[in-house]
């Protein structure tokens, strides 16, 4: 039997559709326009805006990035912070929340008040940056690592995934003389691939995209990530106060901070764009149930 639509929902359904669209615009159109700017000549650029004749366009900024030792160097180590941080983090979250699924957990309650109270309440910067030197982990990649891998919210997100996974399954292996190790990798694990991906895009996504961590806690510019080289390099071909009498100076410094900066996000964008796609589908029925339970 075919249900027809009221005039209400009809009226819904279209309102839905352009509102998407027009989501997707506003997501869309900027990006697209960083893309094409970051193959553009900057004077170009500057003076007339987008333009698509082939002459306007240039790949001086993507060869001064690649050439530059500090952007290579803070390439690969922000992969190598981001993959270290994302299987630390996926390693916690799922131990942490398997356990605190269990209900037969002794204390569970006790330790999950014990972990929500840190969600409101933190020590600040100063007491944070205190232990990180007192643990030795200054100017070192374990101090962008190891301290923001236990995620209380990933725990919980996990914990809630594990409620949702049939309790007779366990009872079944358990029958069948299968151990709590045994439950855990061969069953537990094979189904558990939807959250775990969602963590680990969560982990990747956040420290990737992170630099305040490695402004506070690294001096030795060879540790930089990419972000803080990227913000390093723009602030210094920025112009200086005491500069603005030179407006051929001036003119060369924005021209190199414009060809830089397109081509600089575009770079830094480039493994997510890459990433996501193997991960979609995982993270829409992770996310999913999560959400629903």
């Amino acid at each position: 039997m075919l249900i027809q639509n009221s005039p209400f929902d009809r009226f819904m359904l279209v309102g839905m559709k352009l509102f998407l669209i027009l989501a997707v615009l506003v997501v869309v159109i900027p990006f697209g326009y960083i893309i094409i700017a970051s193959f553009m000549d900057p004077t170009v650029l500057l003076n007339r805006g987008l333009s698509f004749h082939p002459s306007d366009w240039s790949l001086e900024g993507y060869r001064k990035i690649l050439s530059n030792e500090a952007m290579i160097r803070g390439f690969f180590n922000s992969v190598w912070y981001a993959a270290a941080f994302s299987i630390i983090t996926v390693l916690v979250s799922i131990g942490a929340g398997y356990a605190l699924a269990d209900d037969s957990l002794i204390g569970r309650r006790t330790v999950m008040t014990l972990l929500l109270i840190t969600l409101f309440f933190g020590g600040g910067l100063i007491p944070t940056y205190l232990l990180i030197r007192e643990l030795g982990m200054l100017n070192t990649p374990w101090a962008l690592i190891i301290p923001g891998a236990v995620n209380v919210w990933n725990i919980i997100l996990a914990r809630t995934f594990f409620k949702g996974i049939s309790r007779e399954l366990k009872e079944a292996a358990n029958v069948d003389g299968a151990s709590d190790r045994i439950i855990f990798t061969k069953i537990v694990l094979p189904l558990s691939k939807p959250i775990m991906f969602v963590l680990a895009l969560y982990a990747f996504v956040g420290q990737w995209n992170s630099y305040f961590d490695a402004m506070i806690y690294l001096e030795n510019s060879k540790l930089f990530p990419l972000q803080l080289v990227l913000r390093s390099i723009l602030i210094q071909n920025q112009a200086a106060p005491g500069m603005i009498g030179d407006q051929q100076a001036m003119a060369e410094l924005k021209r190199l901070s414009e060809m830089i900066k397109y081509s600089s996000i575009v770079i830094s964008s480039l493994p997510l764009l890459v990433m996501y796609p193997f991960f979609q589908k995982y993270f829409e029925k992770g996310v999913m149930v999560g959400s629903l339970k």
